[in-house]
This record gives structure tokens, sequence and C-alpha cells, in this order.
């Protein structure tokens, strides 16, 4: 899909690779909703940065991925601002460390914000895009799960399942949504510099480093590039991507 001119929805795209995302794809020509929780200024100013260095329109979009009505309303927003919608790239998360063995810390409450947003809210939001790049005759839709979808490691047990489910997800949607959409994932691994990273125990992020072949966190960029890479595809669909330095092999 030639991206000049599209339109993508990136949510959490106000967070440290969301950012990336952002970036990536409107230095290719694409316009940019910027969809945040909570954190307007910052969105704003991001919207703002784009519009101003890739001479692209951009603008920040608030909304509740766990809200059906919220997301609804998203995406009519949205569409209604740039007048298509060709791309999403669902980036929001929300994770808690919480030790596997500490069972009792995994309350049904934490069990379930972690999947309203890292699951439900990808799939509530795929629901509400896919009729429009339906009638569209094409859409992207890119995934970011992680590593911990496709190993028993992460921030908590809620957090692996969340993101294996989404990893699967991501098949399932492929087949639904074919042959207008196309659907894939980047599973990234540590991540230095974003929210979910600062959510981890000092001694997860150490061994998720030294751990890896190539002893380094991942880059966020590859992530990037690879999203940009997934919405450029003609013929690459239900895939995932590891970008993790190294540690799991799939």
């Amino acid at each position: 899909m030639d991206l000049k001119g599209a339109v993508a929805l990136v949510t959490g795209g106000n967070g440290g690779l969301g950012q990336r995302i952002c970036h990536a794809l409107a230095k290719e020509g694409a316009h940019i909703a910027v969809m945040y929780a909570q954190s307007r200024e910052q969105a704003e100013g991001v919207a703002r940065d784009l519009a101003s260095r890739y001479q692209i329109n951009a603008a920040a979009f608030a909304c509740d991925i766990t809200d059906k009505a919220a997301v609804d309303a998203l995406v009519g927003a949205v569409t209604a601002r740039f007048g298509r919608l060709d791309i999403l790239v669902n980036d929001a998360a929300y994770n808690k460390s919480i030790p596997f063995a500490d069972l009792d810390d995994l309350t049904e409450d934490v069990w379930e914000k972690i999947m309203a947003v890292n699951l439900t809210g990808p799939m509530r939001l795929t629901k509400a895009v896919a009729p429009i790049m339906k009638a569209q005759g094409q859409g992207r839709i890119v995934n970011i799960s992680s590593v911990a979808g496709l190993s028993p490691t992460g921030s908590s047990i809620a957090y692996a399942v969340a993101k294996a489910g989404l990893i699967h997800l991501t098949r399932c949607m492929a087949v639904a949504m074919a042959p207008e959409t196309l659907v894939n994932c980047v599973a990234p691994g540590l991540l230095e510099g974003t929210r979910a990273t600062a959510n981890l125990r000092a001694e997860q992020v150490e061994r998720s480093a030294s751990g890896s072949l190539l002893k380094k966190a991942a880059d966020k960029d590859d992530c990037a590039d690879m999203v940009v890479t997934m919405c450029r595809t003609e013929t690459m669909t239900g895939q995932t991507v590891v970008i993790d330095s190294g540690r799991v092999f799939h």
C-alpha cells in the first residue's frame, strides 16, 4: 500500500514506541491520528511536531479503549477529521509487575484491566475499523505484542497471556478481514524508554538485556520500521515478527 496520503490511527501514539511509530509513518507521507489515554498536552505536542516536521496532517484524540462507546466515537472522529482511515496500529498497552509465583497479587481486578487494555481493546478497535477498511477496499492493521506472548516471561502472567492472545487475534483477524485488510504483529523484547519498561522490576530489565544474544535492549526504531513494512506489504498477513536482540525464537 502506498503510504503517501494514507491515514494512520496509532493508539498510545504519545508513548515511547508509539511516538517512533508515528514519526516513521509520517516520514513516509501518512497523516497521523495520535491517540492518547491521559497525556493530552504530550499527545498534542507530538501531533504538532509531526505536522511541522513532515508537512502532513496530524491531530491528537483522547480515548479509553476499554470503553466500546469511546472507541466507536474515536473512529468516527478520526474519519470525520481526515476523511478516511487506512491504518490502525494497536500500540496502547498496560502492565503491572507481578512475579509469576506471586499468585495472591494476581487479583481478578488486575487480570481484567490488563486484558481489557492489551487484548479486548485491540479487538474492539479492529472491529470498529473493519467496515471502513472493507468499504475502502484496503486497510492495514499492525498489533504491537511482546515476546512475553511467546514465552512465559514478562511483567506478569496476565500480561503474558494477553500478549499471547493478541498474537492469535492477529492470525484470526487476518482470516476474517482478508482480502481487503492485512493484519500483522510486531513482538518487541525489552525496549528502553517506554512506560511498560518503567513498570518492570530492575532485575527483570537486567535479565532481559543480558539474556539476549546481542546483550542489549531491542531498538524502538527497528520496531517502527517493521510497522512501516507491514503497512506497505501486499502479500504478508497473519504474521508476527520478533524484534528482541535474540532472546526468543519461534
